[in-house]
């Protein structure tokens, strides 16, 4: 890819300022159309040290409103953020939609000098860059803009720039520090990672989100080429959000296919909801499994294993309880508990897993999320609250979303509470009677238990299409309250103790 670019292309000062006056104020206006119409932008400059990324960057900024864009210089992670997943911070920093985000080296850079070590194994980087494609197809799909350029010069153009910079006693910038130019990391650094920036940049470079090659010997070219292709490819996507959408006739056999009844037995019918506990035998039972989920606590932490525990079921199902149990013995310093409800105006402004990622736990630490993403396949999709497009493919993005979770160390269970319409009738009308609890019920709640069977069908899809050996569901048979408790607290204590045993985790 690299060897073919034609490094010798300039373009004089005069004719750069002549073309600057016509595509400025052009670019300018861009922006604001792109605000206007809710197109969200991301781009990313990654490019070799010297190559001019700073100055090409600042000349293209300088036409833009500084109230729309948001600039990110990635530094080496810092230690909280080490304690996180590898894209969780550059998750968070995706602009709202209308906004434009500039990255300043990127998840790019960072998946060389992070997760790669030329000694180790070349798998570490390819399953980093797999998850990398992951997180710009869902922010693509979701019509999120990403423009991404690589700056190019030869190693003997950066040989010559690394030796004026240390001339004049200049330093290079990288990551949060002053590097001295005569490091021999930067002498012989061109050799080193040639071959890891071609293989990251053919196996991520996509129609949704390609590589632009810039040539940057002239700096003058340089920016021009960087702001033509940006103008375009915002007039491309223009073009694409004011068109009329066509009727929906794609048929989506791998993220959402319609169920073929005669093909798909229910879940949900198959599970025994006679089940139950005595007293005495869940007051001891539930002692024991709460100490020894204390004691793993301090194990995950010493073995810094993050764990999340996601809690959906129907209403009034007895999540609250359930987790009340869970939390009971632990230290409320490792533990946090997420309760989620309809996202605001801020939170649909940004992709819709967004809004999840401030509850995903340091290693060592755990989140019990009451209510979750799968919100999108269940009443985002009954409720019309998102399109068909956006649902069907949802399936995929949670499973990508979980996968990356699972690649970071985290132990993830899902818990499905499952009650019958008679037992939720009996417990709606129990709220309703005790003032102390009548908060509980809600006009919301009447209206789901009235589209019972368009939500056990969604269920029912969920448990088929996301349950997955990283992140499993597990069914809880929670008309018994005492049953439901303690296969949620014997579940946890056993997985933790399978995966704290067999394996030490981490990536």
């Amino acid at each position: 890819m690299l060897e073919n670019v034609d490094l010798t292309r300039n373009l004089g000062d005069d004719e750069y300022k002549k073309n600057m006056k016509i595509l400025e104020p052009e670019l300018g206006e861009l922006q604001r159309k792109a605000w206007e119409l809710k197109i969200p932008i991301i781009l990313v400059f990654e490019g070799w040290h010297a190559s001019g990324i700073a100055e090409s960057i600042n000349r293209f900024i300088l036409p833009l409103d500084p109230r729309g864009y948001y600039y990110h210089t990635i530094n080496a992670p810092s230690p909280s953020e080490l304690l996180k997943p590898f894209l969780w911070r550059f998750w968070t920093k995706i602009p709202v939609r209308g906004g434009v985000a500039i990255f300043d080296r990127s998840w790019y850079s960072r998946a060389v000098t992070d997760k790669y070590r030329p000694e180790k194994s070349e798998e570490e980087l390819d399953k980093c860059l797999d998850e990398i494609n992951y997180f710009e197809r869902q922010l693509t799909d979701d019509k999120y803009l990403i423009i991404k350029f690589f700056l190019h010069i030869g190693k003997k153009d950066q040989k010559e720039r690394l030796r004026k910079l240390r001339k004049n006693d200049i330093p290079l910038i990288v990551d949060e520090y002053e590097t001295r130019c005569d490091k021999p990391d930067f002498i012989h650094e061109y050799d080193k990672y040639l071959p890891i920036i071609e293989k990251v940049l053919k196996k991520t470079s996509f129609p949704n989100a390609p590589w632009t090659i810039v040539e940057a010997s002239d700096q003058n070219f340089a920016s021009a080429k960087i702001i033509t292709t940006v103008m375009e490819a915002i007039k491309d996507q223009i073009e694409i959000v004011t068109r009329i959408p066509a009727r929906d006739t794609i048929k989506y056999l791998d993220n959402g296919s319609p169920k073929i009844p005669e093909l798909t037995a229910s879940v949900l019918e198959k599970v025994d909801l006679s089940k139950c506990l005595g007293p005495e035998e869940y007051k001891e039972a539930l002692k024991d499994y709460q100490h020894r989920l204390c004691e793993l606590q301090y194990e995950l932490f010493r073995k810094k294993r993050p764990l999340i525990l996601a809690f959906e079921g129907w209403d009034a199902a007895g999540k609250g309880g359930n987790i009340r149990r869970l939390v009971k013995e632990l230290n409320p310093r490792l533990y946090r508990v997420v309760p989620t409800g309809s996202p605001n105006d801020f939170e649909k402004a940004h992709h819709y897993l967004w809004r999840f990622l401030d509850g995903i736990p340091r290693a060592g630490h755990i989140t019990i999320y009451d209510r979750t993403w799968y919100g999108r396949v269940m009443v985002e999709k009954i409720e019309n609250l998102c399109s068909e497009e956006e649902w069907k493919r949802a399936y995929r993005e949670i499973n990508e979303f979980e996968e990356i979770l699972a690649n970071s160390g985290a132990i993830i269970l899902k818990f499905w509470l499952h009650i019958d319409m008679e037992t939720q009738l009996k417990r709606f009308k129990s709220r309703e009677e005790d003032p102390a609890r009548s908060w509980k019920i809600t006009p919301e709640d009447w209206r789901n238990r009235s589209k019972w069977e368009e939500y056990g069908e969604a269920v029912d899809e969920i448990l088929r299409r996301t349950s997955t050996s990283y992140a499993p569901w597990i069914v809880v048979e929670a008309n018994d309250k005492r049953y439901s408790r303690m296969k949620v607290l014997k579940t946890v204590v056993e997985a933790l103790e399978k995966e704290l045993n067999n394996n030490d985790g981490g990536s």
